[in-house]
């Protein structure tokens, strides 16, 4: 191989073809592989950030779903303690009705009673004149003995 001017003027022009692409060529090639890094490295970023929100809003979620469970179990024991207490109030209202019924009843069953035996006094009365008035073959005047009869009414 022989170094002859075509070799050595292909050897310039590839060193000025690489100083030209060096100069004008590579840096804009160099800035745009250094934009495209950093907006890949920002979306990146970014994806990390997005991903990181959404484990944190996953836990608030939860978070959200076991407070309203927990104000969902607390309004069901309260309802279950409310409904508990309104069957407990019927019943204690019930037991006073009935109380009230029973102690009507009793002062009912006691005048009846009474009127009863007033009756009786007034029938026993009427019985003891007759017989009294049989044996002694006279009329009994009921004004004249008034308090005879009525002691005999209370004795009965």
């Amino acid at each position: 191989m022989d170094i002859n001017l075509t070799l050595i003027g292909q050897t310039i022009a590839m060193i000025v073809f690489v100083w030209f692409c060096m100069k004008f060529i590579w840096p804009p090639v160099l800035n745009a592989i250094e934009a495209r890094q950093k907006q890949i490295e920002h979306g990146l970023a970014a994806a990390d950030r997005g991903e990181e929100k959404l484990k944190q809003a996953g836990a608030e979620a939860e978070e959200i779903v076991a407070d309203a469970r927990r104000q969902a179990t607390t309004i069901i024991d309260k309802a279950n303690a409310r409904a508990n207490e309104i069957v407990a109030d019927g019943k204690a209202a019930g037991q006073k009705e009935r109380e009230r019924q029973l102690a009507a009843a009793e002062v009912e069953i006691q005048a009846e009673a009474n009127r009863a035996r007033e009756q009786l006094r007034g029938e026993v009365s009427a019985v003891a004149l007759a017989g009294a008035e049989k044996i002694l073959k006279r009329e009994i005047d009921p004004k004249t003995h008034e308090d005879i009869l009525g002691q005999l009414a209370q004795e009965l």
